[in-house]
């Protein structure tokens, strides 16, 4: 499921890098995060659902994509968005 328009556009807000951002890998990365855990949830009721799992595991796998890529060129930037997100060690 997408998130929905109000949602979404507070996370673009709290962590865009300036005004017109809307796709750097924080504000992906907080997209991605947001969805995960909504399905997280999703999951705890209906464990068989197996597509979605695909879909959610899709999921992960971009988001860490993107968290290597920021902690490959901008190490403080990824330091910042995981303790933000509270993701990591």
């Amino acid at each position: 499921m997408p998130l929905a328009g109000e949602s979404k556009t507070g996370l673009v807000e709290r962590y865009r890098i300036h005004a017109k951002d809307t796709g750097s890998p924080e504000v992906q990365v907080a997209l991605l995060s947001e969805r995960i855990a909504y399905l997280n949830e999703h999951f705890r009721e209906y464990r068989k659902d197996h597509a979605s799992r695909r879909g959610l595991l899709l999921m992960v796998g971009k988001r860490r994509r993107l968290l290597e890529y920021l902690k490959r060129r901008y190490p403080e930037r990824y330091r910042q968005l995981i303790d933000r997100l509270g993701i990591r060690k």
